[in-house]
């Protein structure tokens, strides 16, 4: 006899309450209930077996109106049940709940797991549900012209589409419903002008801790459409969050980002397209050695973390988003969008991420470069070469360079964090202003008053020096 699996379950005698099983599996891909065999796989035999292949079948179609063939299978000794579920292209429920087989557990759904199933049941996405008041005013051309570009650029879209009406466009996309006209959900989240008014959970948050989650030095939020979120995310993290170390090929200098972007992008990509937009915000955590990103959202029926990193077809939450997304040559179909991760950190020589089910959504950590990692945690510069041509400017830190090159005239504190994007005093001083003192490019303006409200800071002849040296490269 075979051993239990994923669609086949073992059963020494029969229970009622095993009509959950038969309700889960027809809710996913169907599968097999055997009575009368141990979990080893060894046949025990039934001894009312005449009487339970009337009752069974009754129960299965009185309680959820399917019906699931039940034969008994002969066998040597003994012989048992076989009750065969068939996949239900509907939801079924028993007693007023819904079950799901999952690998080899049986769970209830409810909630959002349970209006996403039978959204998709019935063959529609929670994208796709229109909006009573939404109107085209809500929608932002300027991010319809956004994605114009971006389709024409990678061939997925003809040019002449950028002569075409917002509402023609809309609705070759099918984001507006052929029947009533109305604006569908996915196009207020892809499109409008501000989708907050419509949802509440858009944003993406960033946050800069220290050793433990409770040490948050400095935070912001990105909020507006999702097509364009990924470019806002990546502004903020390569210009205050992650570190670009400096390194030159022959005369050109190269600032590539300690992540690799185009693997970095697509895991962005992933979180907001599969994001469950009813739960709350993405959240990227980043700390001294690694980047810790959650987007809520329960991995697709039947599907693990295994299943990811394996060869797999893509069956995304938000089918109108994803479809926008891979025209807009954000995304790929097929599933492939974990080779595209894989092999950006395999060429950078950094671990594969680490893809975690956890809290109900998908969890990824990414380990930062070792050099980069100590350098963070010991708030000092990462160096960027050590070549004697090049020891000025390759063993300044990369924030040292950024802090001079914005500071063209005396500015006070507050300027240069405005300027370099900061809202955490202490950070940017520690990370920035300390460095760049200590380094002897930058000095203050009032030396003997250094706590005077009107301090400023400028640079000095050598920060000069730096700054014309690396304006020449």
């Amino acid at each position: 006899m075979n051993t239990e699996s994923q669609n086949i379950e073992f059963k020494e005698t029969w229970k009622d309450e095993y009509l959950k099983w038969i309700c889960g599996f027809a809710n996913a891909q169907g599968g097999k209930i055997c009575i009368g065999i141990r979990d080893d796989g060894s046949v025990c035999g039934v001894n009312n077996a005449k009487k339970l292949l009337e009752d069974i079948p009754n129960k299965i179609v009185m309680s959820m109106g399917i019906k699931a063939d039940t034969n008994f299978v002969e066998n040597q000794q003994n012989g048992y049940i076989e009750i065969v579920v068939s996949p239900s292209n509907m939801p079924i429920s028993y007693k007023g709940k819904y079950y799901y087989r999952i690998g080899s557990t049986l769970q209830e759904l409810s909630g959002t797991a349970l209006q996403d199933f039978v959204i998709q049941k019935i063959g529609r996405s929670w994208d796709d549900v229109t909006l009573d008041n939404a109107t085209l005013d809500d929608i932002d051309r300027n991010a319809i012209d956004y994605f114009i570009m971006k389709s024409v650029d990678a061939g997925r879209m003809n040019p002449d589409i950028k002569h075409d009406s917002t509402e023609k466009i809309l609705k070759g996309l099918h984001l507006l419903d052929d029947r009533t006209g109305k604006l569908k959900t996915a196009a207020i989240l892809l499109f409008g002008k501000d989708p907050l008014n419509f949802f509440t959970c858009v944003r993406f948050r960033i946050g800069r801790f220290g050793d433990s989650e409770s040490d948050l030095i400095t935070q912001d939020e990105v909020e507006g459409n999702i097509l364009q979120m990924a470019d806002r995310v990546m502004v903020l993290l390569r210009s205050k969050y992650l570190i670009a170390p400096i390194h030159y090929k022959g005369m050109q200098r190269i600032e590539r980002l300690e992540i690799p972007e185009d693997a970095l992008r697509e895991i962005l990509y992933n979180a907001i397209v599969h994001k469950l937009y009813q739960g709350v915000d993405i959240q990227l955590k980043v700390y001294d050695d690694r980047l810790v990103l959650w987007n809520e959202g329960e991995l697709p029926m039947g599907y693990t973390v295994e299943t990811l990193l394996s060869e797999h077809s893509s069956r995304p939450r938000n089918k109108n988003i994803a479809t926008v997304f891979y025209l807009a040559g954000f995304i790929e179909t097929w599933g492939r969008g974990f080779d595209k991760i894989r092999n950006g950190f395999a060429s950078a020589n950094l671990p594969m991420p680490m893809f975690e089910s956890k809290f109900g959504g998908l969890q990824v950590t990414i380990q930062r470069p070792e050099s980069i990692s100590k350098s963070t945690s010991n708030s000092t510069s990462n160096s960027t070469s050590n070549s004697t041509s090049n020891s000025t400017s390759n063993s300044t830190s990369n924030q040292v360079l950024r802090l001079i090159k914005i500071l063209t005239e005396d500015m006070s504190i507050q300027r240069m964090m405005n300027e370099l994007g900061f809202t955490s005093r202490p950070m940017f001083i520690e990370n920035y202003l300390n460095p760049a003192t200590s380094g002897g490019y930058v000095e203050m303006t009032q030396p003997n008053s250094p706590k005077s409200p009107t301090q400023k800071y400028r640079l000095t002849e050598k920060g000069i020096e730096l700054l014309n040296s690396n304006t020449s490269k």
